[in-house]
Formats: structure tokens, C-alpha cells, sequence
């Protein structure tokens, strides 16, 4: 996934992939709920082994511990692209954090989830001459121009969510986007579907395809349900975030209605979704321990993990380690002002259910906040 932009995959491709899919699958039994009980059972075992890894618990930080000792006196600006989305918060305060160890000083500009919001919190910042700004969670390409004065000012640049790749890019220049690594988020939320279900169920998939990174993401999800023939997408939602809120009840009513009982899981690629859809959902009677059995593939903020471990209309999450994030965007600066490339680090895949969240409210893996602050003080 690092700098190589992959283009999304088109209709015509996905289809022709399926249907690839199909003819060289033997149908079998499932224990499957989808309209199909009897998906492919090679693409079934390799879902339930690669599933079974993601909820793996028992981790070590596999990041770095070793760089350039903390640079003094910076100060850095988190452009949000909607503190209302609680990925983007979430690592907003993971930044924060960081920050006040490492000794730098760090403001959050909102934009409001709109691109002309987005588009003067960029020039706000830049007016404030800062060490370096935050891309948070939007393309960049929809303030090219604000960008061009960054560069143009010598202001780093790093990303997070911004654009499809981990890692350093040209076009748009960024001297790192921080994410986990897409292809995997989508595997895997695809791959607990196919599993769960036992390689039978009817999707529908919840995106925003205004932003690239999450239209990327929702194009591979159903690339790799078509791996599965007994897994069949119902819909697809293109509902942008910032309208998340009003949009997602009268589409989830909608889609009840069209498809009653052979709608059995959902795929989001942010946990926000489910929140919205609850209502409808609750209204209409459906159980909040599913079906539909949803999984967010991506964020994992602190609501979802309350709705998993409550049973409350989301079975799972692919979070981001959010927090992790946020500092690794503070020693990504760090290295930018001392001269050091970026670290190439890129969080693995965790998968997060009721079963082995054991109660907390975010994933938050071991061992990066000492490995960063022993890199610092050196």
C-alpha cells in the first residue's frame, strides 16, 4: 500500500471477479443466515483463519524504537475534517497528548465536515505559521490551492486518512499519510462477514464516497465479499458523513422495507453509521444483537465499542488504534524537523467483538507510548 496509488475498482471489474469467483467454487453446506447458506469453503477457511488472527489479543508493539530526540519548540496544527467524525477526534487528542510530552504546543481548527469549511480551517492555519499541519481526514486534493501556500511556506504536511496510502506521497506531497493499511481493513471486515455468516448472507454496504480513502476502502470490501459466492451484496449506500446523522435512518427504514429478512450484515467503513442506524432499526423491531450483524471497518471509536459490548446494533469493529495514531503523527514531525525520513510504520489489523474487548472502549495496543517517549529523551 505504500506510495503506489491503486484506482478504484470498477463495476465492470467487480463483476467480472465474482463471476470468476463463482465458477471455480464448489457449493456446500454453511451454517450460514444469508439468503444462501453455502458460500465457497476455501475462501470460507481462509476467512475464519485470517478472522481468528485479527481477534489475537495478545500483542506486542511491533513500531519503532528508534529515532531523533525530541526537536524543541514546535508548534502544530490539527486540521479536522469533521471533529464530529470520532476517528478524526480521536486522533486529534491522541496528538494532543503526545504532544505535551514531547513539549510541543498543538490547535485543533474544525472544519465542519464541508469544503468550504475545510478549505478556510486550511488557510487559518497556514496564517498561523506554524511547524507543521495535520490533514485530518480529507483529500487533499480539495484544497490544492491552500496546500500549494504550505509547501510554498515550507510547512510539513502530514495526513491521516488523506489519502489511499500509507506512507510518503508525492501527489498530493505529504511527508507522511498515517492509516492502517486499507487493503487489510477491508479484507478483514469482508473476511468476518464470510466467516461469521459461514459463507451465507445478504450485505449491505454503508460508504462515503466523497472522500477517496473511504471509497478505496468500500470497493475492495466488495472485491472480497465476491470472493464468496453465497455472500450477496443487497446495496450500496453512498451517504457522506457530515450527513450521516439524518440520512442513515431514512435509508436503513428504506432498505427494511425492500429487503425485510434477507438483509442479515452490514459492512460500514466508519463505526458512525450504526449509530444512526439504530432508531430505525430499533423501530422496526429488529433486535440489537442482529441480524443485520455489523461490522465498522474502520475508527472503532468509543460508541461502538459501547454498542459491541452492550449488544446494541454492532457486532464489530476493525478500529484504528486511535490514539497510537496520534502520536505516531508527533513522531513523524519529529523526524521531518530532524531531517529523518518517515518511520514506515503502518498499525497491523485488529478485530474488535464483545468477546475480547473485555469492556474497554477503544483499541489501544501495548508498549507505543513507552517506545515513543524513550525515543524522544534521548
Amino acid at each position: 500500500m505504500y506510495p503506489n496509488r491503486k484506482t478504484a475498482l470498477t463495476a465492470a471489474t467487480l463483476l467480472a471477479a465474482a463471476a470468476t469467483v463463482v465458477a471455480g467454487c464448489e457449493r456446500g453446506p454453511s451454517n450460514g443466515t444469508g439468503p444462501s447458506a453455502a458460500g465457497c469453503p476455501a475462501a470460507l477457511e481462509k476467512a475464519k483463519a485470517a478472522v481468528q488472527r485479527a481477534e489475537n489479543t495478545n500483542t506486542s508493539w511491533n513500531g519503532p524504537t528508534s529515532g531523533p530526540a525530541a526537536v524543541p519548540d514546535r508548534t502544530i496544527v490539527y486540521v479536522a475534517q469533521t471533529m464530529t467524525n470520532p476517528g478524526v477526534a480521536g486522533v486529534a487528542k491522541g496528538v494532543r497528548d503526545a504532544a505535551k510530552v514531547i513539549g510541543w504546543k498543538v490547535r485543533v481548527i474544525d472544519g465542519e465536515g464541508t469544503p468550504a469549511g475545510i478549505q478556510a480551517a486550511l488557510s487559518q492555519a497556514i496564517t498561523l505559521k506554524p511547524s507543521g499541519i495535520v490533514i485530518g481526514g480529507f483529500d487533499p486534493q480539495l484544497t490544492s490551492q491552500q496546500v500549494a501556500r504550505a509547501q510554498a511556506a515550507h510547512i510539513p504536511l502530514i495526513g491521516w486518512h488523506a489519502v489511499r496510502s500509507a506512507g510518503p506521497s508525492k501527489s498530493p506531497r505529504l511527508f507522511t499519510n498515517i492509516t492502517t493499511k486499507v487493503e487489510d481493513v477491508a479484507k478483514i471486515s469482508a473476511d468476518w462477514v464470510i466467516a461469521r455468516s459461514g459463507g451465507g448472507a445478504g450485505v449491505v454496504v454503508f460508504t462515503d464516497d466523497s472522500i477517496p480513502f473511504a471509497r478505496n476502502k468500500s470497493e475492495l470490501i466488495r472485491q472480497e465479499l465476491a470472493t464468496c459466492s453465497g455472500v450477496k451484496l443487497l446495496a450500496y449506500e453512498n451517504i457522506p458523513i457530515p450527513d450521516a446523522s439524518h440520512r442513515t435512518p431514512q435509508e436503513v427504514s428504506s432498505l427494511l422495507s425492500r429487503f425485510r429478512n434477507k438483509w442479515t450484515y452490514s459492512v460500514a467503513i466508519n463505526d458512525l453509521y450504526f449509530a444512526d442506524a439504530a432508531p430505525a432499526l430499533r423501530a422496526a423491531g429488529k433486535p440489537g444483537a442482529g441480524p443485520p450483524f455489523s461490522i465498522g471497518a474502520g475508527d472503532g471509536d468509543p460508541s461502538a465499542f459501547q454498542r459491541i459490548n452492550s449488544g446494541q446494533f454492532q457486532a464489530a469493529t476493525v478500529p484504528e488504534p486511535l490514539s497510537q495514531q496520534g502520536w505516531q503523527t508527533i513522531d513523524e514531525f519529529n523526524r521531518a524537523f530532524a531531517g529523518r525520513p518517515a518511520s514506515g510504520y503502518v498499525a497491523p489489523v485488529h478485530i474488535a467483538t464483545a468477546d475480547n474487548s473485555s469492556g474497554a472502549t477503544s483499541w489501544d495496543p501495548p508498549g507505543y507510548r513507552e517506545a515513543y517517549k524513550g525515543i524522544w529523551r534521548k
